[in-house]
């Protein structure tokens, strides 16, 4: 199984990247979350010109956020930085658009959107709308202003078969967030498979969780452990409190949670203005004082907890389903998590 790393967009990041490759890790992604994180783009600029081997991801953007045409020229021109390193997450912008207060793309949008980014960024023309108006359009300067002729990876953020499907007949591969069910993986690439239009070989699947490997006689759900995870629980919780009709799909613990980050948070699941208190900090680190709601039921469904032969055996079963590859995201001890990453897995 290869390894990765997504971080926050953040000044000093490309020192985390340069450690990242170091430790022989695969690729170094980062969000694309404007009204939380810094600038992707910034960030792997930074990074480009500081590695030499590894892959750099932005994990992931979207047409809610981004035009095509801008989407495709900061792509391309990262490519121009770090030829063939370039890895391109898009997605229908669920977290990034909620920020925000506003709501994700169509599936629809999405699947236009990353035809878009393909063709511009392999130097072909596409068809660019805006309203009524449709236009041809194309990079009129490449060279060395942005780099068309080195393959940049595409991968589409999946949950469900709808965005899978996209993925299929895009040729793409696919992303997703806390999704360790190996099941639920074998549903993606069933549906992927099914849309799939004579793409040569098996696109790269990658998933995004939170590692935490237990001492002796560590408490699987102690503070360390909801500390190297609490990040990926509170970001269900928090779309949950957003999204009351997810919210009603949960078990009475987690709606309990919900309710209490509400009350927390000073808000409500229908304030006008409840993205800007429940999205502060997004998957950051937690603060103690909201370590009960990291209940075991998310860490169980959301990261990778136990003990080293424990978490081999899960990752040998999701290597199995198709995954081919982790992406963690540190939040304690960045250059200590990669280290330990790298020990287990590489």
């Amino acid at each position: 199984m290869r390894v990765g790393i997504v971080v926050a967009a953040h000044p000093g990041v490309e020192d985390l990247a340069v450690r990242a490759e170091e430790l022989g890790l695969h690729s170094f992604w980062v969000h694309d979350t404007p009204m939380v994180h810094g600038d992707p783009f910034v960030a792997l600029s930074l990074c480009a010109r500081a590695t030499r081997r590894i892959r750099l991801g932005i994990g992931v953007t979207s047409p809610a956020l981004r035009s095509a045409p801008a989407a495709a020229s900061g792509f391309a021109s990262l490519n121009a930085l770090a030829p063939g390193r370039i890895i391109c997450g898009v997605g229908t912008g669920n977290t990034a658009r909620r920020t925000l207060g506003m709501r994700p793309a169509t599936a629809a949008t999405l699947e236009n959107f990353t035809a878009a980014l393909q063709d511009l960024c392999a130097g072909r023309t596409t068809e660019y709308r805006e309203g009524d108006r449709v236009r041809d359009i194309r990079f009129l300067h490449t060279g060395g202003h942005v780099n068309t002729a080195d393959p940049i990876e595409f991968v589409v953020a999946a949950l469900g078969p709808k965005a899978a499907a996209v993925a299929g007949r895009r040729g793409t591969g696919l992303i997703s967030f806390g999704l360790l069910d190996p099941t639920a993986w074998h549903a993606l690439h069933d549906a992927r498979r099914h849309t799939a239009q004579g793409t040569p070989g098996d696109p790269d699947s990658y998933l995004v969780t939170a590692l935490h490997v237990l001492n002796e006689d560590e408490d699987p759900h102690g503070d360390a452990a909801r500390d190297a995870t609490g990040h990926l629980a509170l970001s269900l919780l928090a779309y949950a409190a957003d999204t009351p009709a997810f919210a009603d799909q949960l078990g009475p613990g987690e709606r309990e949670a919900v309710r209490r980050l509400l009350g927390r948070r000073g808000t409500t699941a229908t304030a006008p203005d409840r993205y800007t208190k429940l999205y502060p900090n997004y998957l950051g680190r937690i603060a103690p004082q909201d370590r009960d709601l990291v209940l075991p039921s998310l860490m169980n469904t959301l990261a990778l907890v136990g003990t080293r032969d424990d978490l081999l055996a899960r990752i040998t079963t999701l290597e199995q389903a198709g995954v081919d590859e982790l992406l963690i995201q540190p939040v304690i001890d960045p250059p200590t998590e990669m280290a330990q990453l790298a020990k287990l897995l590489t």
